[in-house]
Protein backbone atom coordinates (compact mmCIF):
# COMPACT_ATOMS: atom_id res chain seq x y z
CA UNK A 1 0.00 0.00 0.00
CA UNK A 2 1.22 3.06 -1.46
CA UNK A 3 -0.20 5.25 1.12
CA UNK A 4 1.28 8.28 4.12
CA UNK A 5 0.13 10.35 7.08
CA UNK A 6 2.46 12.48 8.18
CA UNK A 7 1.49 14.67 11.07
CA UNK A 8 3.85 18.09 11.45
CA UNK A 9 3.39 20.52 14.75
CA UNK A 10 5.31 23.35 15.11
CA UNK A 11 4.81 26.57 17.45
CA UNK A 12 4.12 28.09 14.12
CA UNK A 13 1.54 25.08 12.11
CA UNK A 14 -0.31 22.08 12.95
CA UNK A 15 -0.59 20.03 9.64
CA UNK A 16 -1.87 16.39 8.40
CA UNK A 17 -1.32 15.04 5.22
CA UNK A 18 -2.82 11.79 4.02
CA UNK A 19 -1.59 10.52 0.64
CA UNK A 20 -2.46 7.20 -1.57
CA UNK A 21 -0.46 7.26 -4.63
CA UNK A 22 -2.46 5.01 -6.56
CA UNK A 23 -5.36 6.86 -5.65
CA UNK A 24 -8.06 8.99 -8.38
CA UNK A 25 -7.03 12.18 -7.77
CA UNK A 26 -9.76 12.95 -5.00
CA UNK A 27 -9.07 15.70 -2.26
CA UNK A 28 -9.81 17.69 0.61
CA UNK A 29 -7.08 20.31 1.02
CA UNK A 30 -8.10 22.75 3.94
CA UNK A 31 -4.92 25.07 4.92
CA UNK A 32 -7.02 28.48 5.60
CA UNK A 33 -5.35 29.79 2.38
CA UNK A 34 -8.10 29.94 -0.81
CA UNK A 35 -5.11 29.86 -3.30
CA UNK A 36 -3.49 28.02 -2.01
CA UNK A 37 -6.16 25.01 -1.36
CA UNK A 38 -7.11 25.05 -5.30
CA UNK A 39 -3.59 25.08 -5.89
CA UNK A 40 -3.07 21.69 -3.89
CA UNK A 41 -6.67 20.31 -5.36
CA UNK A 42 -5.10 20.98 -8.84
CA UNK A 43 -2.00 18.64 -7.21
CA UNK A 44 -3.69 15.69 -6.65
CA UNK A 45 -6.57 15.77 -9.34
CA UNK A 46 -3.68 15.82 -11.88
CA UNK A 47 -1.66 13.62 -10.38
CA UNK A 48 -4.37 11.02 -9.49
CA UNK A 49 -3.00 10.96 -6.06
CA UNK A 50 -5.27 11.09 -3.16
CA UNK A 51 -4.62 13.92 -0.99
CA UNK A 52 -6.38 15.37 2.12
CA UNK A 53 -4.50 17.86 4.11
CA UNK A 54 -5.57 19.77 7.14
CA UNK A 55 -3.50 22.67 8.66
CA UNK A 56 -4.12 25.35 10.73
CA UNK A 57 -1.23 28.01 10.84
CA UNK A 58 -0.48 31.69 12.11
CA UNK A 59 -1.95 33.02 9.64
CA UNK A 60 -2.42 36.54 11.34
CA UNK A 61 0.72 36.96 10.71
CA UNK A 62 1.23 35.61 6.96
CA UNK A 63 0.74 32.43 4.76
CA UNK A 64 4.50 31.61 4.53
CA UNK A 65 4.75 29.13 7.09
CA UNK A 66 1.69 27.45 6.41
CA UNK A 67 2.05 27.20 2.92
CA UNK A 68 5.96 26.21 3.51
CA UNK A 69 5.08 23.39 6.24
CA UNK A 70 2.62 21.93 4.14
CA UNK A 71 5.71 21.47 1.32
CA UNK A 72 7.74 19.97 4.13
CA UNK A 73 4.75 17.69 5.00
CA UNK A 74 3.58 16.70 1.82
CA UNK A 75 7.53 15.65 0.76
CA UNK A 76 8.09 13.46 3.88
CA UNK A 77 4.74 11.90 2.79
CA UNK A 78 6.06 11.22 -0.68
CA UNK A 79 9.07 9.96 0.75
CA UNK A 80 7.40 7.67 3.18
CA UNK A 81 4.70 6.31 0.41
CA UNK A 82 7.23 5.64 -1.61
CA UNK A 83 9.25 3.65 0.67
CA UNK A 84 12.22 1.90 -1.70
CA UNK A 85 11.10 2.83 -4.93
CA UNK A 86 10.65 -0.67 -6.26
CA UNK A 87 9.51 -0.46 -9.66
CA UNK A 88 8.28 2.98 -10.22
CA UNK A 89 9.20 4.94 -13.23
CA UNK A 90 11.09 7.64 -11.24
CA UNK A 91 11.09 10.26 -13.82
CA UNK A 92 8.64 12.46 -15.10
CA UNK A 93 7.78 15.64 -17.29
CA UNK A 94 4.82 17.87 -18.62
CA UNK A 95 4.91 20.55 -20.98
CA UNK A 96 1.64 22.12 -19.95
CA UNK A 97 -0.12 25.36 -21.95
CA UNK A 98 -2.61 27.10 -19.46
CA UNK A 99 -4.21 29.69 -21.83
CA UNK A 100 -1.44 32.41 -22.14
CA UNK A 101 1.02 30.04 -20.33
CA UNK A 102 3.08 27.40 -20.80
CA UNK A 103 5.43 25.96 -18.28
CA UNK A 104 7.62 22.96 -18.51
CA UNK A 105 8.31 20.30 -15.52
CA UNK A 106 11.39 17.80 -15.51
CA UNK A 107 11.26 15.15 -12.19
CA UNK A 108 12.98 12.65 -10.81
CA UNK A 109 12.43 10.78 -7.23
CA UNK A 110 15.96 10.06 -7.28
CA UNK A 111 16.45 11.35 -3.23
CA UNK A 112 18.53 14.10 -4.24
CA UNK A 113 16.38 17.60 -3.67
CA UNK A 114 17.44 19.86 -6.25
CA UNK A 115 15.31 22.70 -7.30
CA UNK A 116 15.81 24.66 -10.16
CA UNK A 117 13.10 27.10 -10.89
CA UNK A 118 12.85 29.55 -13.69
CA UNK A 119 9.30 31.25 -13.40
CA UNK A 120 8.62 34.62 -13.15
CA UNK A 121 5.42 35.62 -11.65
CA UNK A 122 4.80 39.29 -12.59
CA UNK A 123 2.80 40.72 -9.71
CA UNK A 124 3.10 40.69 -6.13
CA UNK A 125 -0.10 38.81 -5.32
CA UNK A 126 -2.96 36.56 -6.77
CA UNK A 127 -5.58 37.92 -4.86
CA UNK A 128 -4.37 37.77 -1.68
CA UNK A 129 -1.94 35.63 -1.80
CA UNK A 130 2.03 36.19 -2.01
CA UNK A 131 3.54 34.97 -5.43
CA UNK A 132 6.61 34.09 -4.03
CA UNK A 133 5.03 31.47 -1.68
CA UNK A 134 4.70 29.59 -5.22
CA UNK A 135 8.51 28.65 -5.12
CA UNK A 136 8.48 28.30 -0.89
CA UNK A 137 6.09 25.20 -1.60
CA UNK A 138 8.23 23.50 -4.37
CA UNK A 139 11.09 24.19 -2.58
CA UNK A 140 9.96 22.61 0.29
CA UNK A 141 8.37 19.68 -1.95
CA UNK A 142 11.57 19.31 -3.09
CA UNK A 143 13.61 18.90 -0.49
CA UNK A 144 11.44 17.14 1.80
CA UNK A 145 10.60 14.76 -0.86
CA UNK A 146 14.00 14.30 -2.38
CA UNK A 147 13.04 15.21 -5.63
CA UNK A 148 15.32 16.87 -8.14
CA UNK A 149 12.94 19.12 -10.09
CA UNK A 150 12.97 21.33 -12.70
CA UNK A 151 10.42 23.87 -13.74
CA UNK A 152 10.55 26.22 -16.56
CA UNK A 153 8.46 29.07 -17.95
CA UNK A 154 8.15 29.39 -21.75
CA UNK A 155 5.84 32.35 -21.70
CA UNK A 156 2.59 33.65 -19.99
CA UNK A 157 1.64 37.18 -18.52
CA UNK A 158 -0.76 36.35 -15.85
CA UNK A 159 0.06 35.78 -12.48
CA UNK A 160 -2.90 33.40 -11.90
CA UNK A 161 -2.51 31.01 -14.68
CA UNK A 162 1.04 30.52 -14.76
CA UNK A 163 1.23 29.52 -11.01
CA UNK A 164 -1.57 27.09 -11.81
CA UNK A 165 0.32 25.81 -14.82
CA UNK A 166 3.22 25.24 -12.19
CA UNK A 167 1.14 22.98 -9.99
CA UNK A 168 -0.48 20.98 -13.03
CA UNK A 169 2.43 20.15 -14.67
CA UNK A 170 4.24 19.20 -11.57
CA UNK A 171 1.40 17.00 -11.20
CA UNK A 172 1.31 15.70 -14.34
CA UNK A 173 5.11 14.57 -14.46
CA UNK A 174 4.91 13.00 -10.69
CA UNK A 175 1.73 11.18 -12.09
CA UNK A 176 4.34 9.59 -14.53
CA UNK A 177 7.26 9.20 -12.06
CA UNK A 178 5.25 7.48 -9.05
CA UNK A 179 3.55 4.68 -11.41
CA UNK A 180 4.81 1.73 -11.70
CA UNK A 181 6.76 0.22 -14.39
CA UNK A 182 5.28 -2.72 -15.67
CA UNK A 183 8.52 -3.42 -17.45
CA UNK A 184 10.55 -3.71 -14.31
CA UNK A 185 7.76 -3.84 -11.28
CA UNK A 186 10.38 -5.72 -9.31
CA UNK A 187 13.30 -3.20 -9.33
CA UNK A 188 14.88 0.06 -8.41
CA UNK A 189 15.30 1.98 -11.42
CA UNK A 190 19.12 2.75 -10.58
CA UNK A 191 22.48 1.32 -11.60
CA UNK A 192 22.97 1.96 -7.62
CA UNK A 193 20.24 -0.64 -6.48
CA UNK A 194 18.97 1.55 -4.47
CA UNK A 195 17.78 5.58 -4.57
Amino acid sequence: MRQARIVRKTAETDITVEIDLDGSGSYDNQTGVGFFDHMLDQLARHSLIDMTIRATGDLHIDDHHTVEDVGIALGQAFTQALGDKKGIRRYGECHLPMDDAQLRCALDLSGRPFLVWNVDLPTPKIGTFDTELVREFFQALSTHGGITLHVDQIHGFNSHHIAEAAFKAVARALRVAVETDPRKSDAIPSTKGAL
